[in-house]
């Protein structure tokens, strides 16, 4: 029996391509995301950012190639085309016209706060270059694309990594902005932080990436694999000797794949003094088991691109199912509309739009909590500095909605003024929130 889409939450995931997927990709997203994507509770939303990978990638073939690893990879991986919505960015128009009428509402003050950007002019700060040297138009409106991607279909949730909550926020600041002028169009996304994501140590120790160098393909060939497993950076002890599961990059990959009692059997061996070389065969063993089946699904996927192809296609189409009859509604409430409807649209009454000002919590990736009070059109009134609990940041923003004045005043420099905002603004914002704040009470009684 299955769900009804009416009823399901929708989740949806992006996979920039500009790389080929290795084992930690396939411990960290690929595999819990597949597993996830067989809840009939939920609609699953899975796309190929290739539009995201121009802003990382000027190599047409290296994005081309990367596409079709990536998408080979996750059909391999078990997820079934049929049954989630699996497409390519690029091959839903829908998306980059969403983006310019997201764009049209986006304040560029909250785009010069997007972490990417500021890291950007933050490295060329420090190196005494022009704050905008070498940053693309692309990384700038990077959120603005982002937030196309999650509020075309309209997504309820969105699993990120702490380092990507900034943008679920983003996406729902335009959500809100949008709504505010056009009517209650646009679902606000919801961030999953995935706390518990597998993240694997690489060849020499450090995280596996592919700005290290030290990755091990998801798919290489079983000789191959063997190979870099022979390559995994230990310490001295010779066989015999007690060895440390702590620290181990070879024990971290093992138990990123291993059942406990597996995990259980080689600490063990550890303890024991199992030699490196056994105890890198035992992992070889153990991921060879799990990716063998896989890999021959991909290198069948890998050799017919245009059997992969179709399947994103096929997906598209059942995604445009969604966005074209979307657009559709939007353009209409923009008011790119059939000339023939605009005598109507005149007589029509106007939509009635939320006009308060609000709070906004969120954390950052300094793990600190912050707020910032925004006005009805999205612009930041009032930004905090860091808090070290949410319970002090809602404290804060408590004494702001009672008292501003005297809040202002206690707080100090742990807020400040958005740009080109007046003391006066603030707290005309304020006293709006606060009489809604008594309204709502007073209707409750």
């Amino acid at each position: 029996m299955t769900t009804d889409n009416s009823q399901r939450t929708r989740v949806l995931t992006g996979i920039t391509t500009t790389g080929t997927p290795h084992l930690g990709n396939y411990v960290g997203a690929i595999r819990p995301t597949v597993q996830a994507s067989r809840n009939p509770a939920t609609q699953g939303f899975y796309f190929l950012a290739d539009y995201h990978a121009l802003i990382k990638c000027d190599d047409p073939a290296r994005i081309q190639r990367s596409t079709l690893e990536i998408a080979a990879s996750w059909i391999a991986a078990g997820l079934d085309p049929d049954g989630v919505m699996f497409y390519r960015q690029s091959d839903i128009p829908e998306i980059p016209e969403l983006t310019w009428l997201l764009t049209c509402v986006t304040g560029k003050g909250m785009l010069n706060r997007a972490h990417a950007y500021k890291a950007s002019v933050d490295k060329n700060n420090l190196a005494g270059n022009d704050p905008d040297a070498d940053v693309t138009a692309g990384l700038f409106m990077y959120p603005v694309l982002m937030g196309a991607d999650i509020l075309m279909f309209k997504a309820h949730k969105v699993p990120v990594g702490r380092d990507q909550i900034q943008h679920i926020e983003m996406a729902r600041d335009l959500a809100s902005s949008f709504n505010h002028l056009y009517g209650e169009h646009l679902v606000l996304p919801e961030a999953v932080i995935e706390e518990s994501v597998a993240l694997l140590p690489g060849l020499d120790g450090r995280k596996m990436s592919k700005s290290y160098d030290n990755t091990i393909p998801l798919f290489s060939s079983s000789a191959q694999l063997k190979k870099l497993i022979s390559s995994i950076v230990t310490d001295s002890r010779a066989p015999g000797e007690a060895k440390d599961t702590e620290g181990s990059a070879l024990f971290q990959i093992y138990q990123a794949f291993a059942g406990a009692e597996e995990t259980a059997t080689l600490a063990k061996a550890y303890a024991d003094g199992i030699g490196w070389g056994d105890a890198k065969q035992i992992l070889f063993e153990r991921i060879d088991r799990e990716v063998a089946p896989m890999r021959a699904k991909y290198e069948e996927l890998i050799n017919n691109p245009a059997q992969v192809d179709a399947m994103l296609l096929k997906g598209a189409a059942k995604a445009r199912e969604l966005a074209t009859p979307f657009i559709k509604e939007l353009r209409h409430a923009v008011g790119l509309r059939s000339l023939a409807s605009a005598v109507t649209a005149q007589t029509s009454t106007p939509i009635a739009r939320a006009a308060s000002p609000s709070f906004k919590q969120y954390r950052e990736q300094d793990g600190q909590f912050y707020f910032k009070l925004v006005d009805p059109q999205g612009r930041v009134l009032l930004q905090s500095l860091g808090f070290s609990s949410p319970k002090d940041a809602g404290m804060a923003i408590a004494q702001l909605q009672q008292d501003d004045a005297k809040a202002m005043a206690a707080l100090g420099t742990q807020v400040g003024l958005g740009d080109g905002v007046s003391a006066h603004d603030v707290a005309v914002s304020l006293a709006t929130l606060r009489a809604e704040i008594a309204e709502k009470a007073k209707n409750k009684t």
